[in-house]
């Protein structure tokens, strides 16, 4: 009997936790195309994600916190988006996207070797 009721209070635990998380879904990768209404990133799989951008997306640089900058096209990026509400509409919006700006390295020429 004993053991019955804490395997049942366990369950009960287990499946609340996996609730708490919510609807919310992350997407990682990097900026291929930006503008007011979408955002196209490319995963670390390489696979091609769309999100809808709108009025409450925030926007976080993870390089200058306090700043109001945007993301730009190259820019790192972690996308927290829930699903749209429309019916119909299986798009991806964005309530908060965390960026961090790719910090751009001249290339220089190759060294020539002396003989």
């Amino acid at each position: 009997m004993r053991l019955r009721l804490i395997v049942a209070f366990l369950w009960l635990f287990i499946s609340t936790a996996s609730f708490a998380y919510g609807a919310d879904q992350h997407v990682l990768g990097a900026i291929m195309a930006i503008d007011a209404t979408l955002v196209e990133v490319k995963t670390t799989k390489g696979q091609s994600v769309n999100l809808r951008v709108d009025k409450n997306t925030r926007y976080k640089d993870q390089s200058n916190p306090k700043g109001a900058n945007r993301p730009a096209v190259g820019d790192r990026v972690v996308i927290k988006a829930t699903k749209s509400e429309k019916k119909g509409d299986n798009q991806l919006v964005a309530t908060e996207i965390y960026f961090s700006s790719i910090k751009r390295v001249p290339i220089l020429p190759e060294p020539v070797p002396v003989e």
